[in-house]
């Protein structure tokens, strides 16, 4: 039972990392799934407020995940109707509407459709199309930014693993 515990665990943070960066997989829950499983084995033992700390971290980096796309059309200039946009933009990446079928994967979907909304919103809000470019640009760079926090939690619930099993 050690050994699939174990084996589970190195899978959980391997997908976990991965996930930090492929929309498509919730990479800080996979990492942290990784640490409860190496605690389960009893190769590691982690106090428990570091699990729940961790736990905590995951719950809200993958709640702001999806909250972050649209400060950043906010913060690059966008109007209410650019946050909605980029906002009904998310909701549809999230049920995997791909862009165009086949061509592009539904994974796709959690960079273009924000962008897309957030663009499409400051147009029908009379914006410039520059204007609606910089706000849709800045859901883009939230979502980059989402990706860089996702990635930095993965490698921290790695390296904390890794000394914790050595």
């Amino acid at each position: 039972m050690n050994t699939l515990f174990i084996v589970l665990a190195i899978l959980c943070l391997l997908v976990g990392l991965v996930g930090s960066i492929v929309p498509a997989l919730p990479g800080p829950p996979l990492s942290w799934a990784g640490l409860l499983l190496f605690n389960f084995s009893g190769v590691a033992q982690f106090e428990p407020n570091l699990l729940i700390g961790y736990a905590i971290a995951a719950a809200v980096i993958t709640v702001l995940d999806y909250v972050i796309p649209s400060l950043g059309t906010k913060k690059f200039g966008g109007t209410k109707a650019g946050v909605w946009g980029c906002n009904i933009g998310l909701i549809i990446a999230v049920f995997g509407l791909p862009i165009i079928p086949i061509v592009l994967p539904a994974a796709a979907g959690i960079i273009v459709w924000p962008f897309a909304g957030a663009y499409i919103g400051e147009r029908l809000n009379k914006q410039t199309p520059e204007r609606a470019l910089k706000a849709a640009f800045g859901a883009f760079v939230g979502f980059l930014a989402g990706t860089f926090i996702k990635l930095v939690y993965g490698i921290v619930v790695v390296i904390v693993a890794l000394k914790a099993v050595l």
